[in-house]
């Protein structure tokens, strides 16, 4: 049986179908940004909003609410993923405009950043060193 009437599952299925068509559009709008996969995942998007759409009546309230909190978690980490994407795309066409320039790199943060993992792994390192003396005294 079908029931097709407005409710909060049509808004969701509204918004995952925006949120997707977004996606699989961003590949006119940002062809640097864009991914082969982004595609599936823009047709399994789609096929998703429109089960919601049409069998979303059925849905409990707490059913209906786990709905809403996986969607905002994929809206969200979507919209994370496109924006590190363009990061990465900027970072990559910075490179290769200055790839010989050590300042460039100085001041993006990859000394500190650098700097900061060696610090970690020196710690991490002694950290392991020392309590595994500690656990050979014990024994």
């Amino acid at each position: 049986m079908i029931n097709f009437s407005f409710g909060p599952n049509i808004f969701l299925g509204i918004l995952v179908s925006f949120g997707v068509l977004i996606l699989y559009f961003l590949r006119n709008v940002k062809p640097e940004v864009a991914r082969d996969e982004d595609i599936f995942f823009a047709t399994i998007g789609l096929l998703y909003s429109c089960i919601l759409m049409v069998h979303g009546w059925r849905l409990d309230p707490i059913l209906l609410f786990s709905q809403v909190l996986i969607i905002i978690t994929v809206l969200v980490a979507g919209w994370e993923n496109i924006r590190l994407r363009g990061l990465i795309a900027n970072m990559a066409k910075l490179k290769k405009i200055k790839e010989d320039n050590f300042l460039t790199y100085y001041n993006l943060g990859f000394k500190f950043v650098n700097n900061f993992v060696k610090l970690c792994l020196k710690n991490i390192h002694n950290f392991f060193r020392y309590y595994s003396l500690v656990f050979l005294v014990c024994q």
